[in-house]
C-alpha cells in the first residue's frame, strides 16, 4: 500500500485520484450486478483468482467489514472526486449535444428514497403522504444535466424540506460561457436567473403563465422583449431590471398540451436564435428526466435507492452512485462517437448489463496497468 500514500508531484496525485475512481465506480457496479453483498465480492474475487496460487483459500468478506471500511473513508474524498471528475465531455462531434454553437445544458431536481432508520429520518426528514408520513425518509439533489450525453454533474443533495431554488443557487456557479442553460418553470427567481447569467451562460428557461412581463419592444420573429425586477416595489420604481426575450407558443393537436408555454431568455437577438427553435429546443429539457430514471430505476435496481443507513454513508452512496452513472454514459458516448450515432440511440440498460459481464476481468486491473490489456 506503499504506492497509495500522498505524493508530492501532480502526475503521482492523478494516479491516486484515477485508482479512487477504478475504486468506487467498481463498487456501485458489482453491487448493481449482484443484489447480496457475498455475491458482489465473489463477481470481484473471480477477477483477481487467477493471479494467486491455486490452493490460496479467498474468505470473502460481510456487510460489517464493507460498512466499516466506508466509514473510515468517510463522504469528503468521495464528494470532492465527484466534483473533480464528472463534467460535461461532449465534443463537437456529439450528436444531440449542442444548439449553434452553444452547449446545451438542463437545470433540474429530483428526490430520492433512502433506508428508513432513525438517523437518516432526523438527517433528512420525509415526505408527507395522505395518511401521515411517506414509508422512507428522502434526501433531495439538484444538478446540472449535459444533454446528449446525459451526464449529471456540479450535483448537490440536502435534506428532503430544502427547496430546489435554495440547491440551484450553488449548482448555476458551475455554468460556463458558451452554454445554454433549460429550466422548468418553478426555477426563475429574479435572484437565480441574475445569479446564472453572470456566468456567462445564456439560459433559457420556462416562466409560469401568470407572470408579469411586460411587451416593450415586438421582435420580428414574434417574440418580444421585456423586463424582470425582484420585487413589486423595484417595478414600480423601474429600479434593478433585467432585460430578457419572451417567447410564447402552443402545442397543436399535442394530447395533455397547456394552453399556452412562456419561455424567457437572455439571447435578445432574434437572428442568432428564432423563437421557433428555442421553442423546439426547451423540449430537449425532459432528457434529465431520463437521466433521473437511470438513476433511481436500472443503476440500482432496488425499491430503496439508496440503501446506506447512517447520513453520512448516504451522503458517500449519492456521489459514488453518480460516479457510477457517469462512467457508463462516458462509455456509451465513446461507442456513440465510433458509430457516428446519436448517444440517445444506444440503451442504458443494455451498457450496465455489459459492464456487469466485464466486471469480473476489469475488477482485477488497476487504472496503471490498463495499457498492458490487448
Amino acid at each position: 500500500m506503499k504506492s497509495w500514500s500522498r505524493p508530492n508531484t501532480p502526475a503521482c496525485e492523478n494516479e491516486i485520484c484515477r485508482r479512487m475512481w477504478w475504486f468506487i465506480t467498481s463498487s456501485h457496479w458489482r453491487c448493481t450486478c449482484a443484489p447480496r453483498i457475498a455475491r458482489s465480492c465473489r463477481c470481484l474475487l473471480e477477477g483477481v483468482q487467477w493471479l494467486l496460487p491455486l490452493a490460496t483459500k479467498i474468505k470473502v468478506v460481510g456487510k460489517s467489514g464493507i460498512s466499516q471500511a466506508r466509514s473510515r473513508l468517510g463522504v469528503e474524498p468521495i464528494k470532492r472526486l465527484y466534483q473533480a471528475v464528472v463534467a460535461p465531455i461532449a465534443e463537437k462531434r456529439t450528436r444531440g449535444a449542442w444548439y449553434q454553437q452553444w452547449r446545451l445544458v438542463s437545470l433540474d431536481g429530483s428526490t430520492l428514497d433512502v433506508a428508513d432508520t432513525a438517523e437518516n429520518e432526523q438527517a433528512f426528514g420525509r415526505p408527507g403522504a395522505s395518511r401521515g408520513a411517506s414509508a422512507y425518509p428522502q434526501i433531495r439533489f439538484v444538478g446540472l444535466l449535459e444533454s446528449g450525453t446525459q451526464v449529471l454533474w456540479a450535483a448537490i443533495m440536502d435534506q428532503y424540506k430544502t427547496d430546489e431554488i435554495t440547491l440551484a443557487a450553488t449548482v448555476v456557479p458551475a455554468l460556463r460561457k458558451g452554454m445554454l442553460c433549460l429550466a422548468e418553470r418553478f426555477f426563475p427567481a429574479y435572484d437565480l436567473w441574475r445569479k446564472a447569467a453572470q456566468t456567462g451562460a445564456d439560459l433559457l428557461w420556462r416562466v409560469r403563465k401568470n407572470a408579469r412581463l411586460e411587451v416593450d419592444q415586438r421582435l420580428a420573429d414574434g417574440s418580444y422583449l421585456s423586463r424582470i425586477y425582484r420585487s413589486t416595489s423595484d417595478r414600480r420604481k423601474g429600479r434593478k431590471a433585467m432585460v430578457v426575450r419572451v417567447i410564447e407558443y402552443r402545442l397543436k393537436d399535442v394530447p395533455g398540451a397547456e394552453p399556452i408555454y412562456r419561455l424567457i431568455t437572455t439571447i435578445l437577438d432574434p437572428q442568432l436564435a428564432p423563437a421557433k427553435e428555442l421553442a423546439a429546443l426547451y423540449h430537449e429539457r425532459w432528457e434529465i428526466e431520463t437521466a433521473l430514471d437511470e438513476l433511481k430505476t436500472h443503476l440500482r435496481g432496488a425499491p430503496i435507492v439508496l440503501r446506506s443507513k447512517t447520513p453520512e454513508l448516504v451522503q458517500q452512496e449519492f456521489y459514488g452512485l453518480l460516479m457510477a452513472h457517469f462512467a457508463i454514459r462516458g462509455l456509451m458516448h465513446e461507442a456513440a462517437l465510433q458509430a457516428n450515432e446519436d448517444p440517445d440511440q444506444l440503451s442504458f440498460v443494455h451498457a450496465v448489463h455489459v459492464v456487469q459481464r466485464r466486471m469480473p476481468r476489469y475488477a482485477a486491473i488497476p487504472p496503471s496497468a490498463e495499457e498492458s490489456l490487448s
